[in-house]
């Protein structure tokens, strides 16, 4: 039975390796998408490998964007991001799908969460959606089916770039490359040029490539929720 909620998943984790710089979740890989999808009638909960307050990258902070600035004018958005739900406490069959946002913080944390993986995998053998933009598909890498493959496997998919982590010159400071561990893991990574709109929709599965795909992985996971054609 349809729940029309849908778990934003956002990390717990705010530093930049040994750089001694902050990171934590992409804002506008968050509001951007929240947005689209609280318009079309989805409830959002927010969840975290940790539980309660999340960090945001400083990076991110753009008030400049409208939906950025709205998101976070809004009261009980911010109450719910100091009160995020602990992974291990959320439960698959509240949840028509799972968005994992991305931010560098992502690739610290939502890999080797056993309760995140084990919550993607009941989500979408029970017939769920899961969407992921920019960094945030560092949350498939290690998600596993009940028959032992990986989600991703013969999946076509999109993820920040090995190309676009060099060019931020922090492919050293990263503990692994997504697109090369995604694709070690079977997926066929679909690339646009750096920082370029990039979203894919293979079936149930709804990745971008970067923060300027994060309205579109948005758009993408309607289409697939309410039954339109799944085709990128």
């Amino acid at each position: 039975m349809a729940t029309n909620r849908i778990a934003f998943v956002l990390t717990s984790h705010s530093e930049l390796g040994d750089t001694g710089n902050k990171t934590g979740y992409f804002l506008s890989e968050v509001a951007h998408p929240y947005h689209v999808l609280v318009d079309a009638g989805f409830e959002i909960d927010f969840i975290s490998p940790q539980g309660g307050d999340v960090p945001m990258d400083p990076s991110s902070h753009d008030l400049d964007d409208p939906a950025n600035a709205a998101f976070l004018d809004d009261e009980a958005v911010t109450e719910a991001l100091q009160q995020t739900k602990a992974a291990e406490n959320a439960r698959a069959d509240d949840y028509d799908a799972i968005y994992f946002a991305g931010g560098h913080g992502t690739v610290w944390d939502f890999p080797n969460d056993t309760h995140l993986a084990e919550l993607t995998a009941e989500i979408y053998e029970d017939g769920g959606a899961v969407g992921a933009v920019c960094h945030g598909p560092s949350g498939l890498v290690n998600v596993t089916l009940s028959d032992g493959s990986h989600l991703v496997d013969g999946k076509r998919i999109a993820c920040f770039t090995d190309s676009e982590e060099r060019a931020m010159e922090l492919d050293d400071v990263v503990p692994f490359l997504l697109q090369t561990t995604l694709e070690e893991r079977g997926a066929t990574v679909e690339t646009a040029d750096d920082f370029e709109p990039n979203v894919v929709i293979d079936g149930r599965l709804v990745t971008g490539q970067n923060p300027a795909s994060a309205t579109g992985v948005g758009e993408g996971l309607i289409r697939v929720l309410k039954g339109a054609p799944a085709s990128a």
